[in-house]
């Protein structure tokens, strides 16, 4: 796997993410100080609104923001938005009013959430082979499973020698040497992009995934993941810590239970993949995550909720990792940026509706019809997935184009099908592939 890691260019994006990784999540634990600080006891509301905050600005700003992205050149755009970053954690230290931590965290999270989408539809032509490119995903699920577990180590051991306040210099370096890694690699020009209006480019993303069989399928892949993830998230800490009573330390293990498994999946996910296709190992992952929820209501003991957490864990990766290949393999190169905002754009939107939901049946309902609920909510939507994904989902469709001029350069690019009107091609919604093709039984004999 670690392979990858000696093209430079895929190196130095690697590097970049790592390191921001790493300043972000100091900078969650510095932020959850600094709210202590500024509101004592209403803290927790605090974090809550902000968490709020961010969830709607990676739902709202994502697709805006790569479709006004897609006219600058790509290496430019993810600097400045380092940048941005930098700038607002370096502002965090000195705000004395909670409304203005509000309005820092809005901004922060609009620009993580125009910087990722362009990121990561930069590592397909980084990385134009598809092993690669595996290798690749499993690196960043990897990357952001450590960063979950070893951040907040790292700032317990930072805060026996500084204040919280200087773990936001911490996350300002990490932003900067993001931006400076990005500078130091040339990334592929971004495709030619035919002029389009701004509503167009907003919701172009939007409409190529949700025309696409396989990506309203990865969309029920998603909710399936956020109904099961925000109890693992959101109430492991109610049940170790309130109901069993037991300490931080056991809440902070638990959570490494299902990181742990999350990053045994990924270590070989790529050869996985190799010998099965992204449907059935996705789904899988969904249905197992969905009954580890759904069998967390007979779980009456901490030793086996670490086991549990594993089991998700390992669903979690298998379901998630490999989405951008799905992407990938949807969207014409000019269309991957906007592609990649909606899925971020989406994928969010489940768990902004999972996580409320998680915590109010939760005080409602008591934990285990919690379970209950977010587990069947989960197995649904992993159904739906599988309905909505067909099994039979080659590249190549056959398809027609009755009002294509025959003389348009597209009937030269693809093999013919045996009539003047039909040709065969890997399919893609595009300005000349605007809805997917039904698929027709072959005739019988």
């Amino acid at each position: 796997m670690l392979d990858i890691l000696r093209q430079r260019t895929y190196r130095h994006l690697f590097a970049a993410q790592v390191i921001a990784l790493i300043g972000t999540g100091l900078a969650t634990v510095a932020l959850g100080l600094l709210a202590f600080d500024l509101a004592g006891q209403e803290a927790g509301i605090v974090l809550g609104a902000a968490l709020a905050i961010k969830m709607v600005a990676y739902v709202g700003v994502a697709t805006v923001a790569a479709a006004l992205a897609q006219q600058w050149p790509r290496r430019a755009v993810l600097v400045a938005l380092d940048l941005v970053r930098a700038a607002v954690a370096l502002a965090l230290p000195f705000v004395t009013q909670v409304w203005q931590i509000y309005v820092l965290i809005f901004v922060l999270q609009a620009a993580s959430a125009a910087f990722t989408p362009t990121f990561q539809a930069t590592l397909p032509e980084v990385l134009p082979d598809e092993r690669d490119y595996t290798r690749a995903l499993s690196l960043s699920r990897l990357a952001y499973d450590l960063e979950s577990l070893l951040s907040p180590a790292l700032a317990a051991v930072l805060l026996t020698v500084i204040g919280f306040h200087d773990l936001f210099a911490g996350t300002v370096l990490g932003f900067l040497a993001s931006a400076l890694l990005v500078t130091s690699v040339a990334l592929p020009p971004s495709a030619s992009v035919k002029e389009r209006g701004l509503y167009e480019r907003t919701t172009r993303g939007l409409r190529i995934y949700l025309a696409t069989p396989r990506l309203r399928g990865l969309l029920a892949v998603g909710a399936a993941t956020a109904a099961a993830g925000s109890m693992v998230f959101v109430n492991t800490v109610v049940l170790v810590q309130g109901q069993w009573g037991l300490s931080a330390a056991a809440q902070a293990w638990a959570l490494a239970a299902f990181g742990g498994g999350s990053m045994a999946v990924a270590l070989v996910l790529p050869r996985l993949l190799e010998r099965w296709p992204d449907r059935p190992v996705m789904l899988v992952g969904a249905m197992v995550m969905a009954l580890s929820v759904l069998g967390g209501s007979a779980i009456d003991d901490y030793r086996g909720l670490l086991a549990l957490w594993v089991v998700a864990g390992l669903g979690y990766s298998a379901a998630l990792t490999p989405s951008g290949r799905l992407l990938r393999r949807s969207s014409q190169p000019a269309d991957r940026p906007a592609l990649f905002a909606a899925q971020f754009a989406l994928s969010h939107a489940a768990w902004l509706v999972c996580y409320p939901l998680a915590g109010w049946l939760g005080a409602r309902l008591g934990l285990s019809w919690t379970f209950v609920a977010m587990g069947v909510l989960a197995v649904l939507a992993s159904l739906m997935a599988a309905r909505l994904w067909p099994a039979d989902d080659p590249d190549a469709l056959d398809h027609a184009h009755p009002g294509l001029d025959p003389q348009h350069p597209h009937w030269r690019e693809a093999e013919r099908s045996g009539e003047s009107v039909a040709h065969r091609h890997p399919y893609r919604i595009d300005d000349l592939h605007l809805h997917w093709p039904e698929r027709r039984p072959p005739p019988t004999p």
